[in-house]
């Protein structure tokens, strides 16, 4: 359960969620204004004054979680609506990032399927 594999996107996979998540907080990475459906989108979402923080403040708990190895299994259950709804944004929204969106869907994905026996009891 613990390769080097699986350890090398555990922390890859933390890594971003802190950075992405603390950029939503403090806006230190320079990222362009989507446009269109997306942009519209998005500025909805920024409207309420709550998404984008509260989301920040969760990415950036689940990246805590997997760099120091505590209640992974759970860190990754909260992140995986997060990472379907992040590549389905791309999908359908704005394209540009959808490589990105893929690669935080499987590293989800290979960390659940490599721990699966722990998530086993939720579907009895």
């Amino acid at each position: 359960m613990n390769s080097m594999f699986t350890t090398i996107i555990r922390i890859a996979l933390g890594l971003a969620l802190l950075v992405f998540g603390a950029n939503k907080l403090f806006a230190f990475i320079p990222m362009e204004a989507p446009t269109g459906s997306a942009g519209e989108f998005m500025s909805s979402l920024n409207a309420t004054g709550y998404i984008f923080p509260v989301l920040g403040v969760l990415e950036m708990i689940i990246g805590i979680m997997l760099l120091l190895k505590k209640w992974i299994a759970f860190a990754l259950i909260l992140l995986a609506p997060i990472s379907i709804n992040i590549l389905l944004f791309h999908l359908f929204l704005g394209i540009s990032g959808l490589p990105i969106a893929v690669l935080i869907l499987a590293f989800n994905v290979i960390l659940i399927y490599k721990r699966w026996p722990q998530y086993k009891p939720l579907f009895y």
